[in-house]
């Protein structure tokens, strides 16, 4: 065992009394031997606390942490791995479900890659409130690529949080996650993959649980933080981008945010976006031209995305 790497699982537990038994089982229960679990409960105020008291007399070798008080699950992580000792970490939300062999898998996969490589993703997926099965993650997003992938996480979604492990390194390197940013994923991507590069595993290691409360839901809902937090990160972006390609992809990114950002009926955000983009593209279709004039009047037509999304996914 002492020739394996130590595998620190982080498991980030808020209000999740109804799955934490099945995703704290999950981590016990993997095929992989050096490994340490460090639960951190972000102050949660459902029955969570009573199920991770039962796993912690059951299971001495857990540790735990508490935030003290509702931080989010930048904070939450952040303290999670740091008093973690792992060479490798996962982080892991307490609504999800490991498969067995999750670890020993990535772990495999990465002593046999070099250490230029700081993150390890893959196929995930996707079940219910109940556990049912929806989808996988490559049924959706196609063309999980490997190596420099800077380029392509500005220009679109396609890496399932959950499935990442990464080095210590990278977190160290960049002093963890931006604890002032609502959610923590596109940032990391940002960040780590200007100094590293990502492998793609093309087999299910994790179940994502989507359910009411996921953080995700209500994404462009006007008031929500975490289009804030993404106008940040392209702000970021901006100053780290180097090639032609790469301010194109950001272009694409900045875009896809400013017509969603219009069209939820985010106006001010829209504006700081539309800053954005006419700084890194000043000629721009008439289109984006038309919504900038309507967005500063401040043209109410949200009405017409729900449609759109009515009508393309059968929900508002």
């Amino acid at each position: 065992m002492s020739s394996l790497p130590l595998v620190s699982v982080i498991c980030l537990c808020y209000n999740h009394e109804r799955f934490l038994a099945e995703a704290l089982d999950s981590v016990l229960a993997q095929t992989y031997p050096n490994l340490e679990i460090v639960v951190v409960d972000d102050c949660s105020t459902d029955g969570s606390m009573d199920i991770i008291k039962h796993y912690l007399q059951k299971y001495p070798q857990l540790k735990f942490i508490s935030t003290g008080q509702n931080r989010g699950n930048c904070t939450a992580f952040n303290r999670g791995w740091r008093a973690s000792q792992g060479d490798l970490l996962v982080d892991f939300a307490t609504d999800d479900v490991l498969l067995p062999d999750r670890v020993a898998r990535q772990v495999d996969a990465f002593q046999r890659l070099d250490s230029s490589f700081g993150v390890i993703y893959s196929d995930a997926e996707y079940i219910s409130d109940s556990g049912g099965h929806l989808y996988l993650h490559s049924s959706k997003y196609k063309a999980a690529p490997d190596g420099d992938v800077f380029a392509e996480v500005l220009r679109r979604y396609f890496i399932c949080p959950p499935t990442m492990m990464m080095r210590r390194t990278v977190l160290e390197q960049l002093n963890g996650y931006d604890e002032t940013l609502a959610y923590e994923d596109f940032d990391f991507w940002v960040r780590s993959a200007r100094q590293y590069n990502y492998f793609y595993l093309p087999e299910p290691t994790t179940k994502r649980r989507l359910h009411a409360a996921s953080l995700s839901r209500g994404w462009y809902a006007p008031g929500n933080h975490l289009l804030d937090a993404t106008i940040k990160v392209c702000e970021k972006a901006a100053r780290l981008v180097q090639t032609p390609a790469e301010e194109e992809a950001l272009l694409i990114r900045v875009k896809y945010e400013v017509r969603h950002a219009y069209f939820s009926g985010n106006f001010t955000q829209a504006s700081v976006l539309f800053n954005l983009l006419y700084q890194a593209a000043p000629s721009l279709p008439l289109a984006y031209t038309c919504i900038r004039l309507l967005n500063k009047y401040k043209i109410n037509l949200s009405a017409l995305r729900k449609l759109y999304y009515r009508i393309r996914y059968g929900n508002g």
